[in-house]
């Protein structure tokens, strides 16, 4: 099967990105992605506005992939879509297109897991990139993941270090909001800090055991820590806002990179990839460089456009679900919490 051209049509809406993608093989012919504005005028995503907006969104945006990647409806072999997991009510329209686009051009169906779609976009065929080989380590980054996964093959994979509370891009993000950053808030620290003294201030730093994470006590440090200095200055924050930006994704990338590293050693592994929209930071991508020059490790950063949510990275996960003849059937319902 593997000598048989295929093509996959990859359906994302886990959150408030409609994306579609046309994959054959292992290249990508189309990626579109239609964001969706109303959220900021909120300051963060509200639920029942991106599902509507997905209602609005996915039809044009599928349309839109398949004829920029020249191709006809009727050539496509599958149809691959996240499951889960995500918000429900934006995972229900991608997976009842799904659906309903498989019944009608009688075509199998693909239910794909959003994380290992983050993980499995370093196999897209990227002219000058390397895939990783296998065993390598990920470390999954994103508004609402934070996780190690130690990867085995395509579809085995574990999940060795994870948050038990706050996501690092949700801390990206809540940080940017005591700041007074409007939302998503993440993108402008990163911004702000590249002109900053990231060791300007300290903010407290998890002890947390294994190789988990927490970063609830991190905002809570920001957030006193900024409410006890405006008390002797009120304009604390714009007068520091580089300086705060910096250390505030210093000791976020601190957390990050303490336990990569020791699931590095533990694992005794030198391939080491990042996955996820906190993957498109610029601090994050750096400090990875960084520490694999001192470390000796292989890294594989993917391209910014596979790093937010995107369906060619649910297309390839497709693809893999393919050649092992894991077909779902119309019974098939989407699940905000899908396990790993």
């Amino acid at each position: 099967m593997k000598d048989k051209e295929i093509i996959i049509l990859g359906i994302e809406s886990s959150c408030d990105d409609t994306s579609a993608a046309v994959l054959r093989n292992e290249e990508i012919l189309s990626n579109e992605i239609a964001s969706q504005g109303v959220h900021k005028e909120y300051g963060g995503v509200v639920p029942e506005l991106a599902s509507r907006a997905h209602q609005q969104n996915i039809i044009p945006v599928v349309d839109t992939a398949i004829k920029k990647a020249g191709i006809q409806k009727e050539d496509i072999d599958a149809i691959a879509f996240t499951r889960g997991p995500g918000l429900l009510g934006s995972l229900i329209v991608g997976t009842s297109f799904a659906k309903s686009f498989a019944m009608g051009m009688d075509i199998p169906m693909l239910d794909c897991n959003h994380m290992h779609g983050h993980v499995l976009a370093h196999f897209i065929d990227d002219e000058g990139k390397d895939k990783p080989e296998f065993p390598f380590l990920c470390l999954t980054v994103s508004g609402g993941h934070t996780q190690i996964v130690l990867v085995k093959d395509y579809l085995d994979m574990e999940v060795i270090g994870t948050t038990i509370d706050d996501a690092a891009g949700e801390a990206f993000d809540k940080s940017a909001k005591i700041l007074g950053l409007p939302y998503p808030g993440g993108p402008l620290i990163d911004k702000n800090a590249k002109l900053g003294d990231e060791n300007k201030f300290e903010f407290a730093k998890p002890n947390v055991k294994d190789l988990n994470y927490s970063f609830s006590g991190l905002k809570t440090s920001i957030l006193y820590f900024i409410q006890n200095q405006e008390k002797e200055n009120p304009n604390f924050v714009e007068e520091n806002m580089n300086d705060l930006c910096a250390s505030i994704q210093k000791t976020i990338l601190d957390i990050l990179f303490k336990k990569l590293i020791k699931a590095a050693k533990e694992q005794n592994i030198k391939s080491i990839a990042i996955a996820g929209g906190v993957s498109a930071n610029s601090g994050l991508r750096t400090r990875l460089e960084e520490e694999a020059k001192k470390r000796q490790w292989k890294t594989f950063i993917p391209k910014f456009e596979y790093c937010t949510d995107n369906a060619a990275m649910i297309a390839i996960t497709g693809r893999y679900h393919y050649l092992r003849g894991e077909f779902a059937d119309q019974s098939i319902a989407a699940t905000a919490r899908l396990k790993f």
